[in-house]
């Protein structure tokens, strides 16, 4: 796939992404929003917190990746680099094995506010923004840390598109909860 079509299907993504945010989360109540299913699932804060804290890693080193990285006057097709790849399995919100996260990017019973949606859309319009400057640069360049290991980098492309699917895969965790706000509660008798 060339690079145009793939920031593009990204830049949509996102688009969608910052969107789903707005028309489901935004109307819920400080209660609803800190509602979890069981002791160690998250609630939607606790789910968007964790994606702003991936955010506030990642887009510094994306945006700093794309000011230094050279032109690219053509589309090129997106390559993937094993680090790269494994990034975007772990990602992949399709994926049905769990992953263990860093306790630094665990956001497991912290007291979060309304707060944490609006430093998302703030984050997901800074990644609108790198998508589109990505345009203009060779995005199979290798710049970007991982968060966890910082001296394996991902290239430009890899982990814009990490942040999308990252992004996704907690989104629906964050619907899946507030699917069970919405369930009306049976009681057994």
């Amino acid at each position: 796939m060339n690079t145009a079509t793939f920031l593009s299907q990204l830049q949509q993504q996102a688009q969608a992404q910052k969107s789903l945010v707005q028309s489901e989360f935004l109307t819920l109540d400080q209660l609803e929003l800190n509602f979890k299913l069981h002791a160690t699932g998250w609630s939607i804060l606790e789910c968007l917190e964790h994606l702003n804290r991936y955010s506030r890693f990642y887009l510094p080193h994306v945006e700093q990746a794309i000011s230094s990285a050279p032109a690219s006057l053509t589309p090129q097709p997106v390559c993937y680099s094993w680090v790269g790849k494994k990034s975007l399995d772990v990602a992949n919100p399709n994926g049905v094995k769990k992953h263990k996260t860093l306790k630094h990017m665990n956001p497991h019973n912290s007291q979060l506010t309304s707060e944490v949606l609006e430093e998302f859309l703030q984050h997901q319009n800074t990644l609108l923004q790198l998508l589109e400057a990505a345009a203009k640069v060779d995005v199979n360049k290798k710049a970007i840390p991982i968060e966890f290991f910082r001296l394996l980098k991902m290239r430009i492309g890899e982990a814009l598109e990490f942040l999308v699917m990252h992004q996704q895969r907690h989104l629906q965790q964050a619907l899946r909860v507030k699917n069970q706000i919405l369930q009306p509660i049976s009681l057994v008798v």
